[in-house]
């Protein structure tokens, strides 16, 4: 059975003991907790729990998927497939794509009485996903016996081309080919082209995470479920919109019919003298959480300098004092989380790391990290000096843009699209992070689901409009549980805070008392499904 974690506080519901103080029963599943039961420690909703037992990935023995270094990027997709035994039709996997599970035709799933052998057709329509309670809607094919429609389609067509292999890429086209099964596709990464969730980049030491465990599926695993092919560890050095051609860095080039960057984005460097700057590490990637905890057991790092008190530096500080290090963290502003909450709440998320050990050193920068003994040192403005194994710098991200404005697409924050995700540039898409999206920069998870629900239709034929409803974020500091919904940009308002710490609930109203957005705290965060539907959309 499975074992679900809060993610703003880290309480496990086990499906197996259940909840007997809230009437839910040992051995109920997840799918069956009532959908308004709330977290008993925090009070937030199911939706803020995820799986923690997700099943591993197989891999098909003797089966090479398409993936290539972009010195040689051709090939074509390759079924996936293992036959049983007499000659029958393959067995096929199903993989469910919240959680990640995968049902195997061959072994079935008696556990809830179908038993081995049992075809995907076969299983009852009302069966739910046992880790994440979801439809047999929301499964796809992973391997098996492929059906015609998804064979690989001619080797002239030079189809769609993704540049990215993040979650918006990724995204994407498990969208995308719920409209066309037939069309080529290919993926071009710099790094390694592994599937991953973000978001844990940010919870490694609290659950326990190495680099690999992250990892939920490879670059074959990817080519393998979405038909397509992955060019790993290419760097794309100019795009000729009018040609539609890519140029690489080894001179390589590869043609496109349809084009979407989704890049991502980058971590924006504070300026930094010294000579420690090889101990200082940024993580927006899985490689750079690889290297990061590399040098973590390198240098058997206990105590930690993070640079930035916003999102990111705070939910690595709670991060890294759960896991027993000593931190110690710096920010210009006079708060956590000083962009995203007013006063009284962002204290509320200070006092509660503190708290834990915790210290902060606000309204002021970092200057320099020099070398000292086995370690470094961080020399604030103000010349005070703090001493550590590692500094982490956290001052936040911007939209990696480079690549198109050098090819000629208009940018701006990021790379300019409309509601259709479309670029200065015709048949050039942007997603995800790296988008301007009708003036929206975005770079949270929820938008670029819908964005890519939007533009896969729109690739396929169904020109759509993106559309954005309020989406608060859950952010990962469970020793004070935060949701916030910021206003727009630039919008006319004041916060009006009620409560007291560590229970703050914030409202920012408009001048005639409309909810325009909302900050929550502690226990004050079981009010986010009620003001929620308040908010009006991001956009319409």
């Amino acid at each position: 059975m499975a074992r679900w974690e809060c993610i703003v506080c880290g309480l496990v519901y086990d499906e197996a003991e259940g909840w007997p103080d809230d009437g839910i029963p040992a051995g109920t599943l997840w799918a069956d907790v009532p959908e308004d039961w709330l977290c008993p420690d925090c009070g937030v909703g199911k939706a803020d729990f995820e799986c923690v037992d997700a099943s591993p990935i197989p891999v098909a023995g003797d089966v090479t998927p398409d993936v290539a270094d972009v010195k040689a990027p051709t090939g074509e997709p390759q079924e996936a497939s293992i036959a049983p035994a007499g000659g029958d039709e393959p067995w096929a996997k199903w993989e469910c794509i919240v959680c990640g599970l995968i049902y195997d035709e061959e072994l079935g799933w008696p556990d809830d009485g179908i038993p081995p052998g049992t075809r995907w057709t076969d299983v009852p329509e009302d069966w739910l996903c046992p880790d994440c309670g979801v439809g047999k809607d929301d499964f796809e094919l992973l391997e098996g016996s492929a059906p015609v429609s998804a064979a690989a389609p001619a080797s002239d067509e030079a189809g769609l081309v993704i540049i990215g292999t993040g979650m918006a890429a990724y995204g994407l086209v498990r969208e995308f080919r719920k409209y066309d099964a037939e069309r080529k596709v290919t993926f071009v990464t710099f790094d390694d082209g592994s599937n991953y969730s973000k978001p844990l980049l940010s919870t490694g030491f609290t659950k326990n995470l190495s680099a690999d465990k992250l990892a939920m599926q490879s670059a074959e695993d990817m080519a393998r479920t979405l038909n397509a092919r992955v060019l790993t560890h290419a760097m794309v050095t100019a795009v000729d919109t009018d040609a539609k051609v890519l140029s690489f860095q080894d001179g390589s080039t590869l043609a496109y019919d349809q084009l979407v960057m989704a890049a991502g984005s980058e971590v924006i460097r504070p300026p930094l003298q010294g000579d420690g700057l090889d101990r200082v590490y940024s993580v927006n990637d899985l490689q750079d959480y690889a290297a990061f905890r590399e040098a973590v057991e390198q240098h058997q790092a206990k105590k930690f300098c993070i640079i930035g008190g916003g999102l990111i530096g705070c939910e690595f500080t709670n991060d890294l004092l759960n896991g027993g290090f000593e931190v110690e963290a710096v920010d210009p502003l006079g708060y956590c989380l000083p962009t995203l909450l007013p006063e009284r709440a962002g204290h509320s998320v200070q006092n509660a790391l503190e708290s834990l050990g915790a210290t902060f050193h606000f309204g002021r920068l970092v200057k320099a990290v020099h070398k000292r003994d086995s370690g470094v040192v961080a020399e604030l403005d103000d010349g005070t000096m703090i001493e550590a194994d590692i500094v982490v710098s956290a001052v936040g991200v911007r939209p990696r843009i480079q690549l198109a404005a050098d090819s000629g697409l208009a940018t701006g924050r990021g790379i300019i699209t409309d509601r259709y995700l479309a670029t200065s540039a015709k048949d050039v898409y942007a997603l995800g992070d790296c988008a301007e999206v009708a003036g929206h920069v975005l770079v949270y998870v929820a938008p670029l689901v819908a964005a890519g629900k939007a533009l896969a239709k729109t690739l396929t034929g169904e020109p759509t409009e993106v559309v954005y409803p309020a989406m608060p974020v859950a952010i990962k500091t469970p020793a004070c549980p935060c949701i916030v919904a910021p206003p727009a940009r630039g919008v006319e308002g004041q916060w009006l805070e009620l409560g007291e710490a560590p229970n703050i609930q914030a409202e920012f109203r408009a001048p005639n008392g409309d909810l325009l957005g909302f900050a929550l705290t502690g226990a004050a965060i079981k009010e986010k499904m009620a003001l929620q539907k308040l908010l009006p959309p991001i956009l319409d």
